[in-house]
Formats: structure tokens, sequence, C-alpha cells
């Protein structure tokens, strides 16, 4: 098993949760991994045989790795706003989040999280069958257009009184997927490592008392 590297942006000390979440549900599939948890730097030299997992869109230029290019559409949220919008969907800033499993089979569509006026997260969000059903569309084009590798995504969206709108992408399990801890089976961070090292995932379901 070659090391895990879990890269966290250095100003994002918020981040930790996501950072430690992720290496919890490594540590539980592969037992005997070497797993670190690194801020990223200009210095930052990463072995070829070492499984980058970057949780923040702001990376070096210089850095490569697979999903690079994926990471870089994310990151220019302007510019994914407007390719949106050329498919008829507004945008704007939201506060609810779809998590797409994309397997190497298809994506997985989990539960919506939303968030509390306290700021913090919780799953299920239950929406209309209208809204999902839009949002599903949404997010399978866009992982289409951006030729997306299997991970886990999560459509940040808010909902008006009579349409939804897109706020951004992030491919990868933000604060937000701390949500799924718990209550989801198997959870985002576990999704997102069998997502990457081409394991199945057959159904995505909620615990009963979550």
């Amino acid at each position: 098993m070659p090391e895990v590297l879990i890269l966290l942006e250095s100003q994002l000390a918020e981040m930790s949760g996501p950072a430690d979440a992720l290496a919890r549900a490594i540590a539980s599939v592969e037992r005997n991994a070497t797993i670190k948890i690194q801020k990223i730097s200009d210095r930052l030299q990463i072995a070829a045989d070492t499984r980058a997992c970057p949780l923040t869109l702001n990376l070096p230029d210089r850095f490569n790795f697979p999903g690079k290019t994926v990471y870089q559409a994310c990151r220019d949220v302007r510019g994914l706003r407007k390719l949106v919008e050329t498919w008829g969907y507004n945008t704007g800033t939201g506060e609810a989040w779809l998590p797409i499993v994309l397997t190497a089979k298809g994506p997985l569509y989990a539960e919506v999280i939303g968030q509390t006026l306290e700021l913090s997260y919780f799953q299920p969000l239950h929406l209309s069958d209208r809204w999902r059903q839009q949002l599903y569309q949404l997010g399978y084009r866009l992982l289409r257009q951006l030729d997306a590798f299997p991970a886990v995504y999560l459509v940040q969206f808010g909902c008006g009184e009579l349409d939804l709108y897109f706020d951004r992408l992030l491919p990868f399990p933000a604060i937000p997927a701390l949500a799924s801890m718990g209550v989801q089976v198997p959870d985002l961070f576990t999704c997102y490592w069998y997502c990457l090292t081409g394991r199945a995932i057959l159904d995505l379901t909620i615990r009963k008392n979550g």
C-alpha cells in the first residue's frame, strides 16, 4: 500500500476536521496504510508512489496529480457559473450541498446536506422531487462536462421560491460532508476512498436514527 498524503491549505485550519475524518476512513479500510496530513507549500515534494488527496482547490500550478484539470475547473467559480447559465440554470450563493459519489460504474446521489442558522451541517435536507431531479440532471451534466474522475463531489446550490441556483462544485468531501458521519452508510469520506481505489459501492443509505 503506497503512502497516502492528505493535503490541506495552510490557512484553512477548519479543514482539519475533514482531513481527520478521511484519515480515519482510510485507516479503517487499509490496515497497513501510512497516512499523513500535510499543509500545502511551494516546496512540497510528492513521491511518485504517493497517493495525494487534496482537500482544497488552491493548489500550486506546478502541482501535478490525476485530478488536476478538474480541480482547476472547479476553482474557476465564475467560469463554471457562466457555463451553467448557458444551460438555463440560475447561479448565486447557496447553502446546501448535493453529494455525488462518482464510482467507476456511474454516479450515486446521496441525500442533500443542509446548514442551520448556527452554521452546523445536517443530512438529510428534504427536497421536493422537482428540485431533486433538477439537481441530479445538473450534477450529472457537470461531471460529464468536466470528464470527472471517480471521487465524491459536492454540488453547492440554493433554492428560491421558484427555482434553484448553482453556486459551485467541490471535487472532494469538504466540511459539509462531516454531516454524513454516523448518518450515511458508507459515509462520504469512506465513499471518497472507495472511489479513488476502484472499490464498488452498491448503495447509499441513511441510518433510521440518523
